[in-house]
């Protein structure tokens, strides 16, 4: 199986509503030389301030971002291109993440090419330890940015010392 690492950032909670404003993903192996990077134009005049913040775009940027449509083909073919089979989902906050992902492709190209589940790294982590309260973020060798491909990029690496350092019974 593939595993791709996704990070997402937003200008808002929820995808309809609100936009995806850009997207990193990396396919999870020994290299991580196998990135992707989206950034799309809002689909909704609706942006809460504080979340697009985050991305550290203006709106005014995010308007001259990509159609979403074509980032959403572009990332289709990506992933056929970069996995030998089927491409398995995994972030940080799977349930933010997976949401926007999911729609958009559902929304713009009518299909999902990660089928209809996802994998929550911190929940992996957790159950690793037996400890709800433990975080893997220390795992991370990237600095945690704010741009999607840094922020895939160090959970992937996190997901590897799970493998390497803890024993996780995982195949990439």
């Amino acid at each position: 199986m593939a595993y791709i690492m996704v990070d997402i950032e937003s200008d808002g909670p929820i995808p309809g509503d609100y936009s995806m404003i850009s997207f990193g993903a990396v396919l999870v192996d020994e290299q991580l030389n196998k990135t992707f990077y989206g950034k799309l134009k809002p689909i909704s005049d609706k942006f809460i301030p504080e979340a697009l913040a985050v991305s550290g775009h203006t709106r005014a940027e995010t308007l001259g971002f990509e159609e979403p449509l074509k980032v959403m083909e572009d990332f289709a073919n990506w992933l056929k291109e970069t996995c030998t089979d089927r491409p398995i989902f995994i972030s940080d906050n799977n349930g933010f993440d997976w949401m926007f992902v999911c729609w958009y492709f559902h929304h713009f190209l009518g299909s999902n090419p990660f089928g209809f589940s996802s994998q929550n790294l911190g929940s992996l982590y957790k159950g690793l330890e037996k400890d709800t309260f433990k975080t893997f973020k220390h795992l991370r060798k990237t600095k945690h940015t704010h741009n999607p491909v840094d922020d895939a990029k160090g959970n992937a690496e996190a997901l590897l010392a799970m493998k390497k350092e803890m024993g996780l019974k995982i195949k990439f």
